[in-house]
C-alpha cells in the first residue's frame, strides 16, 4: 500500500489555448512536497495531471496503488494555477470523489482551494492547507499518523461536527534551502521533452529561485507565497540547475519567480557562481521594469545567459498604471525595453485591458507604444478579479453567477467595464495583428538596407503582411462599431 499519491488539478489538454503551444512544464510545487514528505519517510508516488487528457484517468492508479493519502497538491509557480480556472476546479473536484471512492483521505492544497474552501470541504475533500503547503502537509500527515490532534496544525481548514474549522495561518518559510530538491525522478521527463518537439522549441525545464512578491499591485492574487519575498541561495541553484543538466541534458530553462533578482547583489552571485562551475545555460524570467534599470543588473544577466524577460508592462498609460498601484512609470517601460535590447536581451510585454477607468484614449496609449518600442511578444489579458485583492473588492459587487474564467483564453469580463466581453476579446487579436503587422513592416525594411542579413523567420513575417494588413483593418472597423454600440 503507497502511503502518498500526490497529483495536482491543472490538465493542459483541458485548457487548449495553452495545450496549443506545446510548451508544458512539470509541477514544480508538487514536486517539491513530494520531496520532502519522502525524505521524511514516506512512500510517495505522482500522478502528473499535465498531460493527461481527463480525471478519470486516475481511477485505475487509484485502485492500483490504494493509497492512504490522495494530495492534490497544485504547483503554485505556475501562474496557470492562480487563475482559479473552473475546468481545474471541476477537475479537481472529480479526483476528489474517486479518492474517497477508494477510501483514501484526501487533502488539497492550491490557489483556488485556498480561497474557495468552503467548495472542496462540501464535494468531500478531508482537509484544505492554505499557502504555502510542504512543512504543513508534514506536520498534518505526521499529526494523523500519531493519532494526535489536527486542531493545532497551523494553515489548515477542516471539517469538525458538521462545522468548517479554519486554522491560523501559517508563518511562511524563510530559509527555502531546508527543501530537498524537488523529486525529478517522479516526473516524466521524456513525455515532456516529446511535447516540446512540436513547439520548435528547445526543451525547457522550470525552475524556482525565489517565493512571494513584496509588491502590491492591487489586481494580483498571491494566495500561495503570499506578499513576502525570500530567496534560494544561489550556490542551491545552482546545484539544482547542475542536477538537471546533467540528468536530463536540459540547457534552457524559465526561472518561474514572480519577480527574478531583487535580492541585492544575488543575479551577480548567481553569475559568478556559474562560472565557477562551468555552467552555460540561456533562460528566461519575468521581472519589472524599475528593477531592470541598473546596468550593472542587465550586465550580469547577460553574461550568466538570460535571453529573455517577460516584464509587466501592463499599459501605456500612466493614469492606469497609477489606478494598478503598479508603482511603474511609463517613461521606465520605454527605458527598459531600449537598454535590455542593447545587450541583446529579447523583451516580451504582459498587457493588460480593460481596469477600471481605462478609455479608448489609454488603449491606443498601449497598442502605440507596442508599435513603437517592438517587444520581441507579447501576452495580452484582460483585467480579471480574484479573491484577496484590492481590485476584487473595487468590483466584487458586479460580479454576477459567473466568477471565474473556464479557461486561460476565457477573457471574460466579470465587471462593469468601459466596454463589454466582445469589446475586449477583438481587441485582443487585433492588437496582435497589429503587432505582427509592425513586426513585418521592421523586417521588409532591414531586409531592404541588409539583403545579405536574410532569415526564414524575416521572411515568414513580411509574407504574413499580406495577411495581418487586411485582417487588421477588418478587425479595426469591428472595434468602432463595438464602440459605438456600447459593447
Amino acid at each position: 500500500m503507497l502511503d502518498i499519491l500526490f497529483s495536482h488539478s491543472y490538465y493542459y489538454k483541458l485548457d487548449p489555448k495553452q495545450w496549443k503551444n506545446k510548451t508544458p512544464f512539470p509541477p514544480l510545487g508538487t514536486l517539491y512536497a513530494a520531496s520532502l514528505l519522502r525524505k521524511n519517510g514516506y512512500s510517495v508516488d505522482l500522478f502528473d495531471t499535465n498531460l493527461r487528457d481527463n480525471p478519470s484517468a486516475i481511477k485505475p492508479i487509484l485502485a492500483a496503488k490504494k493509497p492512504k493519502y490522495l494530495v492534490i497538491y497544485d504547483d503554485g509557480f505556475n501562474y496557470l494555477t492562480k487563475m482559479c480556472l473552473t475546468k481545474m476546479r471541476e477537475a479537481c473536484f472529480e479526483m476528489i470523489a474517486f479518492g474517497k471512492n477508494e477510501n483514501s483521505i484526501v487533502i488539497v492544497c492550491s490557489s483556488d482551494s485556498t480561497d474557495h474552501y468552503e467548495k472542496y470541504i462540501e464535494k468531500g475533500a478531508d482537509f484544505i492547507i492554505q499557502g504555502e503547503g510542504e512543512i504543513t502537509l508534514l506536520e498534518l500527515i505526521n499529526s494523523i499518523e500519531k493519532n494526535e490532534t489536527t486542531e493545532t496544525v497551523s494553515g489548515i481548514v477542516y471539517r469538525k461536527e458538521n462545522t468548517i474549522k479554519v486554522n491560523p495561518k501559517r508563518n511562511a518559510l524563510q530559509n527555502l534551502d531546508e527543501l530537498p530538491m524537488p523529486a525529478w525522478d517522479l516526473a516524466d521527463i521524456e513525455s515532456y521533452k516529446n511535447i516540446w518537439k512540436q513547439s520548435n522549441q528547445p526543451f525547457t525545464l522550470n525552475i524556482a529561485t525565489t517565493r512571494g512578491c513584496p509588491y502590491k499591485c492591487n489586481w494580483c492574487a498571491k494566495p500561495i507565497y503570499g506578499n513576502r519575498y525570500h530567496a534560494h541561495s544561489p550556490e542551491y541553484i545552482v546545484n539544482h540547475i547542475k542536477y538537471l543538466t546533467e540528468t536530463f541534458g536540459v540547457k534552457r530553462f524559465w526561472i518561474c519567480d514572480d519577480i527574478f533578482g531583487l535580492k541585492p547583489n544575488w543575479v551577480q552571485e548567481f553569475n559568478a557562481e556559474l562560472q565557477k562551475q562551468n555552467l552555460k545555460i540561456s533562460y528566461y524570467i519575468q521581472s519589472r521594469v524599475d528593477l531592470l534599470l541598473k546596468e550593472n543588473t542587465i550586465d550580469a544577466l547577460a553574461k550568466s545567459g538570460l535571453e529573455e524577460v517577460w516584464v509587466g508592462a501592463e499599459s501605456a498609460s500612466q493614469k492606469i498604471l497609477d489606478a494598478m498601484d503598479k508603482g511603474t512609470k511609463v517613461e521606465q517601460i520605454y527605458e527598459a525595453t531600449r537598454l535590455l535590447k542593447t545587450k541583446n536581451i529579447r523583451v516580451a510585454f504582459f498587457l493588460q485591458f480593460g481596469y477600471s477607468g481605462e478609455n479608448r484614449d489609454d488603449i491606443s496609449k498601449t497598442i502605440a507604444m507596442v508599435k513603437e518600442l517592438m517587444p520581441d511578444n507579447i501576452g495580452i489579458s484582460v483585467s480579471y478579479p480574484l479573491p484577496g485583492t484590492v481590485f476584487y473588492e473595487k468590483v466584487k459587487n458586479d460580479l454576477k453567477d459567473k466568477s471565474n474564467w473556464k479557461d486561460s483564453d476565457d477573457l471574460e469580463m466579470m465587471f462593469n467595464g468601459t466596454f463589454r466581453s466582445e469589446y475586449y476579446r477583438k481587441l485582443q487579436r487585433f492588437v496582435h495583428k497589429e503587432y505582427r503587422k509592425s513586426q513585418g513592416y521592421s523586417n521588409l525594411k532591414n531586409i531592404v538596407v541588409n539583403p545579405l542579413n536574410l532569415s526564414f523567420t524575416k521572411i515568414k513575417s513580411v509574407a504574413k503582411l499580406g495577411y495581418y494588413i487586411p485582417r487588421a483593418f477588418i478587425d479595426s472597423l469591428i472595434l468602432k462599431r463595438l464602440q459605438q454600440n456600447g459593447n
